[in-house]
């Protein structure tokens, strides 16, 4: 497989790397999915400690622990879980992420993670902390690089503009198209977008006909619109799956493209369809889908 480097570090990203939120608690089963990934040569594996309150950290640390020369290994920080409900709440304080990350590496078995980032925050956060903080933990070597997960540009712009970040990772797809109106200035700060929900909860798989009898519809996709969209889409390509992949990786600013999978069919099939890439042919059936923009936190 294919890799690319994040943003302005050394990190070289494999093209298709593993959402792991979705990894059965069975680690067995887990175990399936990650082995399936590594075999393919999928090296970026993505977490965060508020998944299945840090079980997932804990079920990616047991699997990749004798494999962790080989790959790169993300989590996130800032979301915690509320003791009394299945709720959780924002903490990006000092003190909290200098003790939440020593907390994920205990748990993901390492000494060190290769990519830190804050999952969330919105303008009202002490930003300059935050970012002395990250600084701070890159210093001492508990991590490599950091970015940010987030969909608001008010925020994740000056968050480049001001901090050493990386990496920005946000919803992007075929049917979420606003992230490429950031795309240049994203590259201009010397990062990268690593993104996420690229399938669209299978929309974009060649499941997709099932998969849309599900819904109400998709952001601002009607179900009418999404019905004639995925029908188009499905006309003019061979697969909707292999045409989803193409249409992310054919942007440069893009590190890699986060596929989450529950089972191990569905890895393979991910892993299929990005095999059947031809890379040397820009998809331009992006045209048959709508370019919205996001409508709030806006700069």
């Amino acid at each position: 497989m294919e890799k690319r480097r994040l943003g302005a570090s050394e990190l070289l990203l494999s093209e298709i790397g593993l959402g792991c939120m979705s990894l059965p608690t069975n680690r067995v089963d887990a175990s399936y999915i990650v082995d399936t990934a590594i075999d393919a040569g999928i090296n970026y594996f993505d977490t965060a400690d508020l998944y299945q309150r840090g079980m997932n950290e804990e079920t990616i640390g047991h699997l990749l622990k004798e494999k962790r020369k080989d790959i790169l290994l993300a989590t996130k920080v800032g979301n915690v879980w509320n003791s009394s409900s299945d709720s959780w709440h924002f903490d990006a304080s000092a003190q909290h992420i200098k003790k939440a990350v020593k907390e994920s590496l205990s748990r993901l078995q390492t000494d060190y993670i290769d990519l830190y980032q804050l999952h969330g925050g919105t303008l009202g956060e002490n930003w300059e902390e935050i970012i002395d903080t990250f600084n701070e933990l890159k210093q001492e070597g508990f991590i490599r690089e950091y970015g940010i997960s987030s969909i608001r540009p008010n925020v994740f712009i000056p968050f480049l503009k001001e901090s050493k970040a990386v990496s920005i990772m946000m919803q992007y797809s075929l049917l979420d198209r606003r992230p490429e109106e950031w795309f240049d200035s994203i590259k201009e700060l010397g990062a990268s977008v690593v993104t996420r929900g690229s399938l669209a909860k299978g929309l974009l798989t060649d499941d997709w006909k099932n998969r849309v009898q599900k819904t109400n519809g998709y952001l601002t996709y009607s179900q009418e619109e999404l019905q004639a969209t995925l029908t188009n889409l499905a006309n003019a390509a061979p697969s909707v799956h292999v045409t989803a992949l193409q249409s992310v990786l054919q942007h440069k600013e893009i590190a890699s493209a986060i596929i989450g999978a529950s089972t191990r069919e569905q890895i393979a099939a991910t892993i299929q369809a990005y095999n059947q890439i031809d890379h040397s042919n820009d998809s331009n059936l992006v045209e048959l889908t709508k370019l919205d923009q996001y409508t709030e936190h806006r700069l």
